[in-house]
């Protein structure tokens, strides 16, 4: 089965982190990606740019409403994702354990036929 694994991270800390402490967060997602490679469940990710980019599309009533940045207020925002391949749930979770983020979503792909 595909899982989205949604990354949160704290916008004003991505925000303020120093070239080392990026320079090190890449490293560690490297070697993230190195394991979901060896167990053959590395199916694509990327890093989001920042809420401050973000535009929310609103649509009803014949009209599309557009407003920047995200739909709600919060501390944590989602900062990238992965797609993997597993066999199941509880490998998915095992996974997403290595992730070096603190806040993993974990879910399923849906999969339409044809």
């Amino acid at each position: 089965m595909k899982y989205a694994l949604l990354l949160y991270v704290d916008a004003k800390a991505r925000q303020e982190a120093t070239e080392e402490e990026r320079r090190e967060a890449l490293e560690r997602h490297g070697g993230f990606i190195a394991l979901l490679k060896e167990r053959d469940a590395f199916l694509g990710g990327e890093e989001l740019g920042g809420p401050g980019e973000a535009v929310t599309l609103r649509k009803g009533s014949g009209q599309a409403l557009r407003t920047d940045g995200p739909f709600v207020e919060t501390v944590e925002h989602l900062g990238g994702f992965y797609l993997i391949e597993a066999r199941d749930l509880d490998e998915a979770i095992e996974l997403a354990r290595a992730c070096p983020v603190d806040i993993v979503e974990i879910r399923p792909v849906v999969e339409h036929q044809g």
